[in-house]
C-alpha cells in the first residue's frame, strides 16, 4: 500500500486554486494581432484556417483538440497494438488579437475579453521576431510594451468584473432584511482591487481558503485568476541558435509579474517543419540542418494539459488503449465515473499498477510478473488516482440508476 499523499502538499496552487472542477478545460490563445496566434493554432491542431496578415481576422473563436504526446501511451499502444487507441486531448481556442483599450471596446475588444473568460488557461504569445512582410499593430517590436498592454487590458476588464460583483452583492444584503456584508467579502474584494489596480494577476495574490472559496464564488469569470504559458515566437535562425535579445527581458519581466513558463518557438521553423510531413528525407535533411533543435509544440501542449491541473489514467488491453482525463485529485470512484456513470454508482474497488511498474517489471501483456512483484494493488474508495496508473475497476450495479 503507497504512504497516503499529505494533504498540504496535494492542495492547489497559484492559479490552480480559482480553476473550474471538471474534465473538459480550454487553453486560450492570446497576444496582439499579427504575433502568431493563428499560425500556432495551425500547427497544433493541423487545420487550415484563416491566418492571413489582418488584426482581425479572427473573429469568432476557433476551437479545436490536439493530443497530448506521451511515450507512456505510445508504448503501450505498441505491447498491445489493439484496434481502438485513444490518447489524452487538449482542448485549444484560438482568440483573436487584443489591442491597447480593448476593455474599453476598442477593437473588437468586448468580444474578445468576453471568449478569454470563457477559458480555462491562456497561452500568451509574444512577439520576438522583426519582419517587413507582418506588420505589427503598434509599428514596432517591443515585447515588453505587448506585455504590459496585454496584462493592463486584462487587470482592467477583471477590475470592472469585481465592480459589478460588488454591486450585486450590495443590492442583494439591501433586499434581504437585517442582513450586512461580510467581513470576509469586504477585505478580499479589496484585496482583488488593489492587485488589480496595480496590473497585478490575482492568481498571484496571497489568499487564505476561505477567500479563495469567496473568489470562486463571487468572481468565477476573472480573467487573471488563470493559469498562463508565456510563448515568444522568435525568428527561425534566433530559434535554432536558441538566442534572442529579448529573451533574458522577458523572463525578468514575467518574474516580476507573478512568475510562469516561458516556452521560445518559432512559427517560421515549426512551419518549414511541419513542410515536410511526407517526406522523410527532407525532414532529418532540415533537421539535420537545425543545429539539434526540436519542435518546441510537445511541451507546449504537455505544459498547458499540467497548468489545468489536468492528468490521465489508462485502460489498456486487447481491444483498447484509452487515456481518461480527471482532475488531480479525483477519488478512484470518480475517475471510475469518467467511464461511465454506473462503474462509479456501483464502484467496489480499482486494480492499480503504475505504469512506471508495469514498464519496469512486465515482458509482456500480462500481470503476473506484476503481481509476483507485489506492485499490483487493490485499492478502495479513498485512493487518489495518480497520473499514468493503469486501472481495472470492479462494479457491480444491481439496480437501474440515473446515467
Amino acid at each position: 500500500m503507497p504512504p497516503k499523499a499529505d494533504a498540504k502538499a496535494s492542495e492547489p496552487k497559484g492559479a490552480a486554486r480559482f480553476g473550474r472542477v471538471r474534465n473538459s478545460l480550454k487553453m486560450g490563445i492570446v497576444g496582439l494581432p499579427n504575433v502568431g496566434k493563428s499560425s500556432l493554432f495551425n500547427l497544433l491542431t493541423e487545420q487550415n484556417i484563416a491566418a492571413e496578415n489582418y488584426p482581425f481576422c479572427t473573429i469568432d473563436p476557433n476551437e479545436s483538440r490536439c493530443a497530448v504526446p506521451d511515450e507512456r501511451y505510445d508504448w503501450l499502444c505498441n505491447l498491445w497494438k489493439p484496434p481502438s487507441m485513444y490518447p489524452a486531448y487538449l482542448q485549444v481556442t484560438d482568440i483573436a488579437g487584443l489591442v491597447r483599450g480593448a476593455a474599453e471596446g476598442a477593437g473588437l475588444g468586448n468580444a474578445f475579453l468576453s471568449h478569454i473568460s470563457a477559458v480555462d488557461g491562456i497561452y500568451h504569445v509574444v512577439r520576438a521576431f522583426d519582419s517587413d512582410e507582418v506588420v505589427h499593430v503598434d509599428d514596432s517590436v517591443d515585447p515588453i510594451r505587448d506585455l504590459d498592454t496585454i496584462q493592463m487590458e486584462l487587470c482592467k476588464k477583471d477590475l470592472e468584473f469585481v465592480s459589478k460583483a460588488e454591486e450585486k452583492e450590495i443590492r442583494d444584503v439591501k433586499k434581504s432584511q437585517g442582513m450586512k456584508i461580510s467581513l470576509a467579502f469586504t477585505t478580499t474584494f479589496e484585496k482583488v482591487k488593489e492587485m488589480l489596480k496595480e496590473n497585478k494577476p490575482v492568481r498571484c495574490g496571497d489568499f487564505n481558503s476561505k477567500e479563495v472559496d469567496l473568489i470562486r464564488e463571487k468572481l468565477d469569470n476573472l480573467i487573471t485568476t488563470k493559469p498562463v504559458v508565456y510563448l515568444v515566437n522568435l525568428s527561425a535562425a534566433d530559434f535554432v541558435r536558441k538566442k534572442n535579445k529579448w529573451l533574458a527581458k522577458i523572463h525578468a519581466w514575467i518574474q516580476e509579474h507573478g512568475g510562469g513558463v516561458l516556452i521560445p518557438f518559432s512559427v517560421e521553423w515549426e512551419s518549414k517543419l511541419w513542410a515536410t510531413r511526407d517526406d522523410p528525407d527532407g525532414r532529418k535533411a532540415f533537421l539535420d540542418s537545425s543545429g539539434g533543435a526540436v519542435s518546441a509544440l510537445p511541451k507546449m501542449v504537455v505544459q498547458g494539459f499540467k497548468e489545468l491541473n489536468l492528468i490521465y489514467f489508462f485502460t489498456a488491453g486487447e481491444t483498447e488503449v484509452r487515456c481518461w482525463t480527471i482532475q488531480r485529485g479525483t477519488l478512484a470512484p470518480q475517475a471510475a465515473g469518467v467511464i461511465h456513470s454506473d462503474l462509479e454508482r456501483g464502484f467496489i474497488k480499482a486494480e492499480v499498477v503504475s505504469y512506471d511498474d508495469f514498464r519496469a517489471l512486465a515482458t509482456s501483456k500480462s500481470m503476473m510478473e506484476v503481481k509476483a512483484a507485489g506492485k499490483y494493488r487493490q485499492e478502495g474508495k479513498s485512493y487518489v488516482v495518480e497520473d499514468g496508473d493503469i486501472i481495472y475497476f470492479q462494479f457491480n450495479v444491481t439496480s437501474s440508476g440515473k446515467k
